[in-house]
């Protein structure tokens, strides 16, 4: 019986500590970086080449313009990924757009609410893209959960930035 106590003591505070998380932690941000050795006109060019993004992030399997701003910002998109063998509908929104320095999206994906800020600066004949990530959700538990899987979602993002290196220095 004492076992017991102990174990259900052990998992209600365990229980209690995860739910405390969305109280404590209500986003998550993260920064990637990558150098592409291309100049910078070129590689924000590439950044916004869907036909390109295929190769660099395969989950996209479809990009529909819902509303086109003249100078970009404010305009939105459906985007449709496959996750795990699942179609997932999202909303992406332009949130800043200036020409060969800075992108920023904001993506509304059900319980997940996403923002993308792209930073590139010219290096002479390469350039850096730093990316910032925050996470947070509407979704009370989904807040919960995003701190333990910071880790995951870093290391995503940085593995998209390394495949946009390779597939913009392969791209004439």
């Amino acid at each position: 019986m004492k076992k017991i106590k102990i174990i259900l003591g052990i998992i209600t505070a365990l229980i209690l500590a995860f739910f405390l998380t969305g109280l404590v932690v209500q986003e998550v941000v993260y920064t990637n970086e990558v150098t592409v050795n291309k100049p910078v006109k070129e590689v924000f060019s590439d950044f916004q080449n869907v036909e390109l993004m295929k190769q660099w992030m395969p989950e996209v399997k479809s990009i529909e313009t819902l509303e086109e701003k003249p100078n970009k910002v404010g305009s939105t998109y459906k985007v449709v990924v496959e996750n795990q063998g699942k179609l997932v509908t999202m909303t992406e929104e332009v949130l800043a757009f200036k020409e060969n320095e800075k992108l920023t999206f904001h993506f509304d994906a059900e319980n997940m609410l996403k923002t993308d800020d792209y930073v590139f600066t010219s290096e002479g004949n390469t350039t850096k893209i730093v990316q910032t990530t925050t996470c947070t959700s509407e979704s009370y538990v989904m807040s919960c959960l995003f701190p333990y899987f910071k880790g995951a979602l870093k290391k995503m993002s940085q593995q998209y930035l390394d495949e946009f290196k390779k597939a913009s220095e392969t791209h004439n």
